[in-house]
């Protein structure tokens, strides 16, 4: 059967899915996946995948792809992030019969992607990725599909979008946002890039971002004619958002975590994450839950946490307190589902009155250095978690010790080392030298003696036998017994 392309697979293999749930790492999981479905979404996406460790480790295919195989989970898109056209198209012939397309990462903004030179970070290699592309369409059973940042320049976005579905590309997601647009730059998406690049190609393309409310999912297809509208971060906050409800948080805390139990194994850190993002606005308010939801460490602890949870806002509920002294920034009371809106930057100082006096980025100051004894009004929050874990730390970098350097690298050494070297330098000598090292837990002495001995033990255990197995059966022997008991003894 000939492979479904462009129009023919929104329409056939997607079932012209129109509400997408974003491929997301780390959090669009199965579990999350299942629950997103049973709330209007009609197609997911898994969470990005790296093509050259799918590759190389079995572990990582079963617990990413594998072992998530699951019917009620179609139609269904398999996100690799690459750099290498053979790697990449040898992770998508893996996949590609537990999935119905694979995309290519070309987004993602994070300071990972740029050190492993994938995502958004490729998008001015277009040599390289229409040679990606283009085999990938040539080798894989399934549709090859790719989400792409924009440029500034609408034009070259235009060209860049029809660069891909040139090279073969069957459907396209276009985030709205450049490269530099993440973090507390994230802004708004722009709706006309996306539209600029449905009229100029000729393959289905959904659209992502700005999307908080179903109204808003509406509101793009219009404005930009697209076949679909993609969400992250909306999704993340309320599963519900394909079905214009947002419902009361713990109505969906409560079904995720039903959903995980009956679809294991799904890592801890997982649901953690989402809990943290379905409970972020009432979070705010309960600090102490917050502390004791990242330190538990079972399922149904975390459970526990969000049950605590549920109850103070049904307290509060009773009382008629959140409605009325919710924080004016949220549209509904905190236990609702609902968006995280990132505070707006802090526009540039600037210095002088004058029109034409130009605005600088104001001068970073450093933090003022803590008193002695540590007082928790002067330290960090990251350095308050610590002090919590020990209440001994010590802060002052005056009073640190002083650490004795390796004599061959100039590294700490180890403070019992018999080298006086640090581990690296140490594992070097003792592996050469056949010597241990107790303070680094290196045993190569012992472990040849001990070694050694099993041999020699071995070999002495074979010698009785090999003698006693001689005198007992040896064939020469008999032979000239038998003879002289025939023959009689000579005169």
């Amino acid at each position: 059967m000939a492979k479904l392309q462009g129009f023919d697979f929104w329409r056939k293999t997607l079932k012209e899915a129109r509400f997408v749930v974003a491929p997301m790492v780390d959090q669009s999981e199965l579990a999350w996946r299942l629950l997103s479905r049973r709330h209007g979404a009609q197609l997911c996406y898994t969470p990005m995948l790296h093509a050259q460790v799918f590759v190389r480790d079995t572990n990582y295919r079963r617990e990413n792809l594998l072992s998530e195989v699951c019917e009620e989970d179609r139609p269904l898109i398999t996100q690799f992030c690459a750099n290498d056209p053979e790697v990449f198209v040898q992770a998508a012939l893996l996949a590609q019969d537990y999935c119905d397309a694979i995309d290519l990462n070309l987004g993602c903004p994070q300071m990972i992607a740029k050190r492993g030179h994938y995502g958004v970070f490729l998008q001015d290699e277009w040599e390289l990725l229409e040679k990606m592309v283009r085999l990938a369409n040539e080798k894989l059973s399934v549709p090859v599909t790719c989400k792409i940042r924009v440029f500034e320049d609408m034009g070259k976005t235009v060209r860049y979008a029809q660069m891909l579905e040139k090279a073969g590309c069957q459907l396209l997601t276009v985030h709205g946002r450049t490269k530099d647009q993440k973090g507390s730059m994230t802004g708004v998406a722009s709706w006309e890039h996306i539209k600029a690049v449905r009229k100029a190609v000729n393959i289905p393309v959904f659209a992502n971002g700005n999307i908080q409310h179903l109204s808003d999912v509406e509101r793009c297809i219009q404005e930009t004619g697209v076949q679909g509208v993609m969400s992250a971060e909306g999704n993340l906050h309320n599963p519900a958002l394909f079905e214009g409800r947002s419902p009361p948080v713990w109505e969906m805390a409560e079904e995720y975590l039903e959903v995980v139990r009956r679809h294991p194994p799904c890592s801890l850190s997982y649901v953690r994450a989402h809990l943290f993002k379905l409970w972020h606005h009432t979070l705010q308010i309960h600090q102490d839950l917050r502390e004791e939801l990242a330190k538990v460490k079972t399922l149904e602890a975390l459970a526990d946490v969000s049950r605590q949870l549920k109850q103070r806002c049904q307290e509060e509920m009773a009382k008629e307190k959140g409605v009325e002294d919710r924080d004016g920034d949220l549209p509904f009371p905190h236990w609702i589902c609902q968006p995280y809106i990132r505070p707006v930057p802090k526009p540039p100082v600037t210095n002088g009155t004058g029109p034409a006096m130009e605005a600088k980025r104001p001068v970073c100051q450093k933090r003022a250095l803590e008193d002695l004894d540590g007082a928790a009004e002067t330290l960090s929050k990251n350095k308050q978690k610590k002090r919590s874990r020990n209440p001994h730390k010590n802060f002052c970098p005056d009073q640190k010790p002083k650490y004795l350097k390796c004599e061959q690298c100039g590294n700490p050494k180890g403070n019992k080392c018999v080298f006086n070297l640090c581990r690296g330098c140490c594992k070097k000598k003792a592996f050469k030298e056949v010597a241990d090292c107790p303070s680094h837990g290196l045993r190569f002495k012992t472990k040849a003696e001990k070694r050694k001995a099993e041999e020699e033990e071995q070999t002495e255990r074979k010698q009785p036998e090999k003698s006693s197995s001689l005198q007992d059966s040896d064939p020469k022997t008999d032979v000239q017994h038998q003879a002289y008991t025939e023959l009689g003894p000579s005169p």
